[in-house]
């Protein structure tokens, strides 16, 4: 009886070592922010500089960017709107972008749930809108990736970077 009691705390204790070291792997490695207003819930990942170059190393010019850390960014409008003049019906879609000098190519998915881009190329037919939006250059550097509600659409901010699309409602 002893040896079968001991195996079973024995083995007891191996499950919850094993499943505390599986919950250390699928902690985010950035802080995570739900921001709202103006009828918008945005839920995404907000990686640090940390003495980086962003855009054009860390984030690839011209290549799909998940715009934040770890899960897929997502956003949720409770009402129908446009994006930069094009509609868009009321629901949650995962935001992503492609970066460029210039303009970057701003992109709503209807795939919940994505992490990263990894599988982007797969869902890429659930693409609902792709617009290119203008960037602007920033004196100072944001050092946290930063997304704010605007009155009159959406501005994200980091390294030397800020990007604008227009949403109405």
């Amino acid at each position: 009886m002893k040896k079968i009691l001991s195996f079973l705390l024995i083995t007891l204790f191996a499950a919850t070592s094993l499943f505390a070291q599986d919950s250390k792997k699928k902690e985010r490695a950035s802080p995570h922010e739900t921001i709202t207003g103006n009828h918008m819930k945005i839920t995404y990942g907000r990686p640090y500089m940390k003495g980086r170059v962003i855009f054009g190393n860390l984030v690839e010019l011209g290549k799909v960017w998940r715009t934040g850390a770890d899960e897929a960014t997502e956003i949720t409008f409770d009402q129908d709107c446009s994006i930069n003049g094009r509609p868009l019906k009321a629901g949650t879609y995962t935001l992503f972008t492609i970066p460029g000098k210039i303009e970057w190519i701003l992109i709503l998915n209807s795939k919940l749930g994505q992490w990263g881009a990894y599988s982007y190329d797969e869902n890429k037919k659930f693409n609902v809108i792709d617009a290119a939006v203008g960037t602007k250059d920033l004196t100072e550097p944001v050092e946290q990736f930063t997304i704010k509600i605007e009155n009159d659409g959406v501005r994200m901010e980091w390294e030397k970077k800020s990007v604008f699309f227009g949403v109405q409602f």
